[in-house]
């Protein structure tokens, strides 16, 4: 049984990390040919940890695991500490595949998907727009 953890940040902001759970369903439903199990996790200020986001994959069944970086460029949490705290998991499990897929920022979709999502800049007043980030007034 194959697991995708999608593992972010987490934000001190409730709505920015259920952002990141409904990505996760999303992925689930596009992706359950290739993965039985599909969650979130987040390095800091929200649940569940990273390390506890393996775990439930574990706990579910999974025999391997692949944690996908959802950060877009290699900073320190890219380099070091998801890196660290995978680390950590695989010796508590070394009968379980734990696996690390590149980070977001280097698919070679992302060229694209920025040239798409630029064409699609939010153009509204704010008076009913339901983009979070959109500029008023």
């Amino acid at each position: 049984m194959q697991a995708l953890l999608i593992v972010a940040h987490g934000s001190r902001r409730v709505e920015s990390n259920e952002e990141i759970r409904a990505l996760a369903v999303q992925v689930a439903q596009q992706s359950a040919q290739t993965y039985s199990i599909v969650g979130s996790a987040f390095l800091e200020l929200a649940e569940p940890s990273i390390p506890d986001g393996i775990q439930q994959c574990i706990d579910q069944g999974a025999q391997t695991v692949t944690v996908m970086p959802f950060f877009l460029s290699a900073g320190r949490h890219v380099v070091t500490d998801v890196p660290a705290l995978v680390r950590e998991k695989q010796q508590e499990h070394p009968h379980i595949q734990i696996r690390m897929a590149p980070y977001l920022g280097v698919s070679q979709l992302m060229p694209q998907l920025i040239a798409q999502s630029a064409a699609s800049a939010c153009a509204c007043t704010g008076d009913h727009c339901t983009y979070p980030a959109c500029i008023t007034g």
